[in-house]
């Protein structure tokens, strides 16, 4: 199944495909974001499509990538159980508290909860 934006709690999500190319350079988020423009407000990027360089923040991929859709005033939901991160890393846990206060970037287990955030924002 490709990507394809559908609506969810009334913004228009693209929903990226599981089996979808790994997210593992700029370049990779950036052609998200170009997806994006066809009208999507949000990207719902599953968690096993991000490189596993992402979660290890000494490199530099988290920040980049969120700054990115950040920048482009994009919301980007990483879906999926990070746990096995969190436990490892005290400065993830930080990031991705900071990361939901400001509303860009979210971490969520699944579907279900990113539509109550996206309603709390609505």
């Amino acid at each position: 199944m490709p990507d394809v934006i559908q609506e969810r709690a009334g913004f228009q999500v693209l929903m990226c495909d599981p089996s979808g190319p790994p997210v593992t350079t700029m370049q990779d988020a950036l052609d998200l974001i170009g997806a994006s423009f066809l009208g999507a407000e949000v990207v719902a990027l599953p968690v096993t499509r991000l490189d596993e360089r992402f979660f290890s923040l000494g490199t530099r991929v988290a920040g980049e990538i969120m700054q990115k859709f950040a920048n482009y005033r994009l919301r980007l939901a990483v879906i999926g159980d990070i746990s096995e991160h969190l436990e490892a890393s005290s400065a993830l846990r930080a990031l991705i508290h900071e990361s939901h206060h400001s509303g860009h970037i979210w971490f969520v287990p699944d579907l279900d909860e990113l539509d109550t955030r996206l309603w709390s924002v609505a």
